[in-house]
C-alpha cells in the first residue's frame, strides 16, 4: 500500500521574500532563517526537516516502547540540527535527539536497559530518519529515569 502526500507552495518574490505551503494539517508562512540572511518569517526547510525527524523519531519510540511492553510515565524529546554553512554552500550536517523517557515507578532495571536499547534502535526504524541515513549524521542520547513511587499515606 502507498501512501500519497501532496504539498502546495506560494513563493512571492526573490530570495528574502516569503511564502507559504499547505499540506494536510499543515499550513504555514515559509522564508529563509534570519541568521542565513533571510527575513526569518514562519518556518523553514531546516527546521521542517529537523521537525519531520523529530517527530518520526519521537512516534516510532512511542510505538516500539509500547510493542515491548515498557510502560512510560512521561516522554519527550529535544532534538537539535546542524547546518553548516562553507563557501556559501549550506550542508545539513546532523541531528541529535535527545529523548526523555521516565518509566512508570517500579519498572525493572532490566527493562531500564531494554528502554535504552528501544531508543538507540527507534532511529533506524523511524522512515524520515532510513531517507536522511548516509547524508546526515543521525545520534540518539537517551536519558531515562524511573518516576519515584508514590509516598505512603
Amino acid at each position: 500500500m502507498r501512501h500519497l502526500f501532496q504539498l502546495n507552495a506560494v513563493w512571492n518574490g526573490g530570495r528574502n521574500s516569503e511564502g507559504t505551503i499547505e499540506t494536510g494539517n499543515l499550513k504555514t508562512v515559509i522564508s529563509i532563517p534570519e541568521p542565513m540572511g533571510g527575513p526569518g518569517v514562519g518556518t523553514n526547510p531546516d527546521e521542517m526537516l529537523l521537525g519531520a525527524a523529530a517527530t518520526c523519531y519521537l512516534i516510532t519510540l512511542a510505538a516500539a516502547l509500547e510493542r515491548s511492553g515498557i510502560e512510560t510515565e512521561s516522554l519527550s524529546l529535544n532534538s537539535e540540527g546542524t547546518v553548516d554553512v562553507t563557501n556559501n554552500i549550506f550542508t545539513y550536517e546532523s541531528i541529535v535527539h535527545r529523548p526523555h523517557i521516565v518509566l512508570k515507578a517500579g519498572t525493572s532495571e532490566r527493562d531500564v536497559e531494554r528502554a535504552r536499547l528501544i531508543a538507540g534502535k527507534a532511529e533506524g526504524a523511524c522512515m524520515i530518519s532510513r531517507a536522511l541515513a548516509g547524508n546526515v549524521g543521525l545520534t540518539t542520547e537517551p536519558d531515562i529515569e524511573v518516576a519515584p513511587a508514590e509516598a505512603a499515606l
